[in-house]
C-alpha cells in the first residue's frame, strides 16, 4: 500500500499518505461534475469530496490519539477511495483499552455532526434531509458524518464495531474464542449483505465492500489464532540459529555465491569485530548486482537494521516488530555479548508453527 501512496505530511509522528487511487477518484469526481454543470460544479463536487475525506482523517486520528494514551504508535494513516487506514503498531490485548480506541473514531464523527447541528441553528431535521446529494454544504457534511458513524459501527471486521464486539465478548471470553466468535458474526453480516446487493439492490459496491468485511474478518481471526498459538514461546524458540553472513569486506560476488549455495536470501553482514553491521537482502543485492556489478562492495548495500531482537524476547512481540518492519528479516543479538545469535523470519515462524501443531506438543 504504501508503494502506491503519496506522503503530504507528518502530524505527532503520523505520516499522512494518499493513496493514488484517491487522487484519482477526485478526478473522476470533478471531471463528473464539470460534465454535468461546469468547471464551478466540478470543484464545487471536489470541495464536498475532500471535505468528506478530512472527517475521515479526523475520525483515524480519533483512534491514533486514544491509542497514544496506551503507548501505541501509529507510524502511518492512509486515505484511501473507501475510507481511511490507521495503520496501528498493535491492537491493545485489554478489552477495555481495545473498546475505547475503537469508539474514539466514531466519537469524533458524532462531535462533528453535533457542531455542525448547533452551528445550523438547531433547525428541524428529518430522514428525508439525510443525504449527501441534496442540500446545503454543512447538512450533507453533517450526513457523512452520521453516516460514518452508522457505517463504522456495523459489528465486523475490520469496522470499529467488530472491534467493539471483540472488547465486549472478550471481558467474558478468551480473547482468541471472542475473536473468533466476532469474525463469524461479521462474515455473516458481509454474506447478507453480498446476497441483498445481488439480489435486492444489484449494487456491485455493496458487492464489493461485502466482499472486503469478509475476507477481513477471516483475516483478523487467523491473526489472532497465529498469535495464540505463540503464547508462551521466546525468539529463541523460533530464531533461525544455522545461518551464514558476510563479512564488511566481502563484495557482491561473496553473496551470490552463498545465496545460490543454499536456501538463504538474506544475509547479515559483520564488521572486524564480528559484531552485526547491518542487513544484505536479496532484493538489495540483484538491485546492486544489475547497477553495479558483482565486484561492488557489500558493505555500499547493506541496510541498517534498527530493529533488533532479544533471545528471551516474547515471540509475539518479535513478529509483530517484523511484521512492522520493512526488512524481511530481525537479527537476534545476545544482550550481553552484543553478538549475533539468529535471525528471525516469518518462514521459520510459521514452519515452527506448524510443526508443533502436527506433533501437538511444545518444541523446545
Amino acid at each position: 500500500m504504501k508503494n502506491w501512496s503519496i506522503r503530504i505530511g507528518t502530524f505527532g509522528g503520523t505520516e499522512i499518505r494518499i493513496h493514488v487511487t484517491f487522487l484519482l477518484l477526485l478526478a473522476f469526481i470533478g471531471w463528473n461534475g464539470a460534465s454535468q454543470g461546469g468547471l464551478p460544479a466540478g470543484f464545487k463536487m471536489m470541495g464536498f469530496l475532500i471535505a468528506m475525506f478530512t472527517c475521515v482523517l479526523l475520525h483515524e486520528f480519533g483512534h491514533v490519539i486514544a491509542a497514544s494514551r496506551y503507548g501505541i504508535k501509529t507510524p502511518n494513516i492512509t486515505l484511501l477511495p473507501i475510507g481511511g487506514v490507521a495503520s496501528l503498531e498493535r491492537m491493545p490485548r485489554d478489552p477495555s483499552q481495545e473498546f475505547v480506541v475503537a469508539l474514539a473514531g466514531p466519537a469524533v464523527n458524532i462531535v462533528i455532526a453535533a457542531a455542525i447541528f448547533i452551528w445550523r441553528g438547531f433547525m428541524p431535521y428529518t430522514l428525508t434531509d439525510a443525504g449527501l446529494i441534496h442540500g446545503s454544504f454543512l447538512d450533507r457534511l453533517m450526513n457523512w458524518n452520521i453516516l460514518m458513524v452508522v457505517f463504522n459501527m456495523i459489528p465486523a471486521f475490520p469496522m470499529d464495531g467488530g472491534r467493539v464486539l471483540r472488547a465486549l465478548l472478550a471481558m467474558f471470553l478468551d480473547y482468541g474464542k471472542a475473536t473468533r466468535l466476532a469474525a463469524g458474526i461479521g462474515q455473516s453480516i458481509a454474506a447478507l449483505g453480498a446476497v441483498i446487493a445481488l439480489f435486492v439492490a444489484g449494487n456491485p459496491l455493496l458487492l464489493i465492500i461485502a466482499m472486503f468485511i469478509f475476507l477481513s474478518a477471516g483475516q483478523e481471526a487467523t491473526y489472532v489464532t497465529e498469535q495464540e498459538s505463540m503464547r508462551g514461546l521466546l525468539v529463541r524458540d523460533a530464531m533461525v540459529t544455522d545461518f551464514h553472513s558476510l563479512p564488511a569486506g566481502s563484495v557482491l560476488k561473496d553473496a551470490v555465491a552463498q545465496l545460490l549455495s543454499g536456501s538463504q536470501h538474506d544475509f547479515p553482514v559483520l564488521d572486524a569485530q564480528a559484531g552485526f553491521n547491518g542487513m544484505l537482502t536479496r532484493t538489495a543485492l540483484i538491485a546492486a548486482l544489475a547497477e553495479h556489478g558483482s565486484q561492488h562492495p557489500v558493505s555500499n548495500v547493506t541496510e541498517s537494521c534498527p530493529t533488533t531482537l532479544d533471545p528471551g524476547d516474547l515471540l509475539t512481540e518479535g513478529m509483530e516488530k517484523l511484521t512492522s518492519s520493512s526488512s524481511p528479516v530481525l537479527p537476534v543479538l545476545d544482550p550481553f555479548t552484543g553478538g549475533l545469535v539468529g535471525l528471525l523470519t516469518a518462514e521459520n515462524i510459521a514452519e515452527m508453527l506448524m510443526v508443533r501443531a502436527a506433533l501437538g506438543t511444545t518444541i523446545k
